[in-house]
């Protein structure tokens, strides 16, 4: 299973200090280093990710469980609909691009580290505001949000790159949320309580003439 290159120090810290434990006789913090690496490398895992082909459809940025599902109204009259999805800390917390675009904006927001699983942590949570501008569709936002636990929001990706869908752009340490605001007018295609799989759910298609599953919001 491939690493996260973050997962360095987290895995190698622990890793040193239980051989020193070792050799000194503490055999019991040996044992306790380990369980700790073997904890770091399971969560900073990085498994491989096939994103479709189709690109009208936008793809889950995060490994997790949709917690909710809500339109908004903006001024215009337009609305517009976002997905919450909730990492544990046993998810993958690599974030991937939900559709194929430029990003266009990147804004770092400071704030506090209430439970992510709440509503009000998309507006008081600390959280990182990614704009994906694609071709013909609009824009996609992602927000990355810290949570109770996560106390550090990592970002691969700046302002004007081209990301493919699917792409790593970041992750969140250690249990969180990422938020997907569709373009005015397009509806979601999962449910309140799925599974999300990064780069590979598909969350919405920008083509599809479907309804969303408003019985299966939250």
């Amino acid at each position: 299973m491939k690493l996260a290159r973050e997962s360095i120090p987290f895995i190698v810290i622990p890793a040193v200090l239980g051989v020193l434990s070792l050799v000194f006789g503490f055999w019991y913090l040996t044992i306790i280093f380990a369980l700790v690496v073997a904890f770091m490398a399971y969560f900073f895992r990085d498994p491989r990710r096939v994103p479709p082909q189709d690109p009208n459809v936008v793809v889950a940025p995060a490994d997790g469980r949709v917690t909710r599902i809500k339109t908004l109204a903006s001024d215009n009259g337009d609305s517009s609909t976002f997905v919450s999805i909730f990492l544990s800390p046993f998810d993958v917390h690599i974030n991937r691009a939900p559709i194929t675009g430029r990003i266009t904006r990147s804004l770092y927001v400071p704030g506090t580290f209430l439970n992510a699983a709440l509503d009000k942590a998309s507006e008081d949570n600390e959280r990182r505001i990614i704009v994906i501008e694609t071709p013909a569709d609009g824009e996609i936002g992602v927000v990355q949000i810290a949570g109770l636990v996560a106390r550090r929001i990592v970002t691969f990706s700046a302002i004007g790159e081209t990301i493919g869908v699917g792409q790593r752009f970041g992750l969140i340490r250690f249990g969180s949320r990422v938020d997907v605001y569709l373009p005015p007018g397009k509806g979601a295609l999962v449910s309140v309580g799925q599974r999300a799989v990064a780069g590979e759910t598909v969350l919405a298609d920008l083509q599809s003439l479907e309804p969303e599953r408003e019985a299966l919001r939250g």
